[in-house]
């Protein structure tokens, strides 16, 4: 596997994304209770109600993990004029950097889910919606926003739920708006007409959405390549990335060939969601720039954390960071940089708001002074640089770079030489005995 520190300048860049977001938005609301009983009324059990939780959900979960992402917010959907479209504002209100143009349809149920849960076991589900096609008059104001605020967007996200708002040509329309901007765009389809995403840049379906697309078996990997060139060939688009649960993801290019992504779940408590988190992370990175294959790898990073959670969760930039840190940490010779390769990854730990400190000795040998002050320079700082001065040492800059506390090694003449590179928040040199 390769060393995926690589990824850590494109999860810092997901901030300057700004994702354009149009589709369904819906109201999940959880009711959490105890079952201890049986109803005398019929063979089903009581739910003694203890609590109650509200999120978004359809796009509006795509539009949580964004937030947590740090990526800018450009909303633009259908609700109706009832409790639970008031709740969806309100929900919309705290999620960061999210500006929301949602039209009212008057004649329209705002999308409500009701899941009834006792001790962690989903008793029922009660669904209260509207599932027709959003009247022209509305979606044509839905149309003049997004057309209006297009060009703040730096990629558009179209999420169809078949709740209406992408419902016939509407997904369509959109595309064109988006790709006239030149605005690359990334759908999360439904259905078995994908003919309806036409001109998209990417489009992201599961095994289930592609067989019924296409009447192909998805049960190899051959046979998932073969369906999804069918649909590359009917939509025009560049690039088919299935989603295949435990399997992982396959992407599936127009030209060249296909690239596999194996799941990374260590522990599988809930699938809920994963694929927003997917759409989410994959949107938020072709929107600042990163190529398509690190913005699959991000993705799939995102989803291997979503998965492990109870919940429809979402995964935010420090648990995917800590996700890549932990899994290069045993890999000492990646952290062994040049004074360039460092200078970079200060720039990218400060965006994230760390603080850093570099230690700089010739560490010959390193002794138990040496290893107190990094350990105590990383709990002040949060980053750590050990800076190897002198003519260095493979040795020394391995063991250096075995250490927990140490972020990165470099080599230098002078500590002098790494202060002016590095700039760091905290400087720690040791005298050097000759000097002395």
């Amino acid at each position: 596997m390769m060393d995926r520190k690589r990824l850590i300048p494109s999860l810092e860049r997901l901030t300057t994304a700004m994702v354009g977001c149009v589709g369904d938005i819906m109201l999940d609301r959880f009711v959490y209770g105890d079952a201890e009983r049986i109803s005398p009324e019929a063979p089903i059990p009581v739910l003694r109600v203890h609590s109650e939780k509200s999120m978004l959900g359809g796009i509006g979960n795509v539009v949580r993990n964004l937030g947590a992402l740090g990526s800018g917010i450009r909303l633009f959907s259908i609700i109706g004029a009832d409790s639970a479209g008031s709740e969806v504002r309100g929900l919309l209100d705290k999620t960061p950097n999210c500006d929301a143009y949602l039209l009212v349809e008057y004649s329209r149920k705002t999308p409500l889910k009701v899941r009834y849960i006792a001790h962690s076991q989903q008793l029922l589900r009660a669904d209260n919606e509207t599932t027709d096609r959003a009247a022209a008059d509305v979606f044509g104001e839905l149309v003049k926003a997004f057309e209006a605020h297009v060009s703040e967007c730096s990629v558009v996200f179209l999420s169809d739920y078949a709740k209406g708002v992408l419902a016939g040509s509407h997904a369509a329309d959109l595309i064109r708006v988006a790709r006239a901007a030149g605005k690359p765009v990334v759908v999360d389809p439904k259905g078995r007409d994908f003919e309806r995403y036409a001109g998209a840049t990417v489009i992201k379906p599961n095994l289930k959405e592609l067989g019924e697309a296409t009447g192909i078996s998805t049960s190899t990997t051959e046979s998932q390549e073969t369906a999804a060139r069918v649909l590359l060939e009917r939509t025009g688009a560049e690039y088919m990335l299935l989603t295949r649960g435990s399997a992982g993801m396959l992407l599936v290019p127009k030209s060249g060939s296909c690239t596999e992504f194996p799941s990374l779940a260590q522990e599988v408590y809930d699938v809920s969601g994963a694929g927003d988190t997917v759409a989410a992370v994959l949107s938020a990175a072709l929107g600042s720039g990163v190529g398509m294959i690190e913005a699959v790898e991000l993705a799939n990073i995102a989803a291997g954390i979503v998965v492990g959670k109870v919940g429809t969760a979402v995964a935010d930039r420090s648990e995917i960071l800590r996700e890549i840190e932990q899994e290069t940490a045993t890999a000492t010779s990646g952290k062994i940089l040049d004074l360039k390769e460092a200078a970079e990854r200060v720039r990218d730990w400060r965006r994230m708001g760390k603080r850093v400190g570099v230690v700089a000795d010739r560490f010959d040998p390193v002794t138990p002074t040496h290893l107190e002050t990094l350990e105590q320079t990383r709990e002040h700082t949060g980053r750590l640089i050990a800076a190897l001065t002198g003519s260095g040492g493979g040795m020394r800059e391995l063991l250096l770079a075995s250490l927990i506390h140490v972020d990165a090694v470099v080599v230098c003449e002078t500590a002098a030489e790494a202060y002016a590179a590095l700039d760091p928040d905290l400087r720690v040199e040791f005298a050097d005995e000759e000097d002395e």
